[in-house]
């Protein structure tokens, strides 16, 4: 009996073993997606009240939390029984991220129906600003389930031929990685004006090192914020680009000479160009509809 204990142990540690380093090799695979969240998912969290940051960012990591547990067991079951659902999965949700990040592009060169927001503090009541905050939140959620899909396919491609338990181990870290990992560091982004305010409150002088680190920290955040703006909208793009090009034969060996991240990225500007088009079309089509 006691040897059987031993060779439980034996085995679970080499389970063990395998899932770290798989998990290790998983990691690099998907680390250009997960700073592409990262960039996208601290744009998203920003723009609240600042009273209101991290309970929106909770709300926003909770939701994250149930796409996993959503998206999870169903790539299992997909990648098992028809993975053929997969590629049309991925495609889908990279057009939907490349009409978002295009969108992004459309409304900051024809800037249109943003009136409201700009007096958003100012006239509107509590509940508007809570059922506009909800809007948002929804968005975020959104936008992270089709980015956690594609973190977690491309975890479980790493590790398709390996057993099915370390598929289950290997993918779940990931996505958990994906989700502590990215939304921890959107917290500290987007408190830096919080703790650089303490900063400059520990004492009384105007030039102590704390003052000058906290009124950097104080001041570095809108840029940080605008800059995260500008590469979350690029990201959108390279990750939907990416996955047209990986998954698509026509877009893949679409112009072999053009370095594959700028491919990427004009696919995705192109397709997601196209999908506004398209979007903004039949608004203006069901508005004519409906006079």
């Amino acid at each position: 009996m006691a040897s059987g204990f031993f060779a439980l142990l034996d085995d679970i540690a080499t389970l063990m073993d395998d899932v770290a380093t798989m998990s290790k090799v998983a990691a690099k695979k998907t680390a250009g997606i997960l700073g592409d969240d990262l960039a996208v998912n601290a744009e998203k969290s920003s723009g609240f009240v600042s009273s209101r940051e991290i309970p929106v960012l909770w709300a926003i990591t909770k939701g994250s939390f149930l796409n996993k547990l959503i998206i999870l067991p169903i790539a299992f079951l997909l990648s098992a029984f028809l993975p053929a659902a997969i590629t049309v999965i991925l495609v889908l949700g990279g057009l939907y991220l490349a009409y978002e990040g295009a969108e992004k592009i459309y409304e900051f060169l024809v800037p249109h129906g943003h009136g409201e927001e700009e007096v958003l503090d100012v006239d509107l009541s509590k509940e508007a600003i809570l059922a506009l905050e909800k809007e948002k939140i929804r968005a975020a959620i959104l936008t992270d389930f089709i980015l956690s899909v594609e973190i977690i396919i491309i975890a479980l491609g790493t590790v398709v031929k390996e057993p099915l338990l370390t598929q289950i181990l290997v993918t779940s870290v990931i996505a958990l990685i994906a989700t502590v990992g990215v939304y921890g560091i959107v917290a500290l982004i987007i408190r830096m004006d919080e703790f650089g305010a303490r900063l400059i409150a520990i004492n009384d002088r105007d030039d102590s090192f704390s003052d000058v680190i906290g009124r950097v920290l104080v001041n570095a955040l809108p840029h940080v914020i605008r800059a995260l703006s500008v590469i979350g909208t690029i990201a959108l793009l390279l990750v939907a680009g990416g996955i047209f090009t990986h998954n698509i034969h026509f877009f893949h060996d679409l112009i072999p000479a053009l370095p594959m991240i700028l491919k990427e990225f004009l696919v995705g500007l192109v397709l997601g160009g196209l999908s506004v088009a398209v979007v903004t079309a039949f608004k203006w089509i069901w508005k004519k509809i409906k006079k």
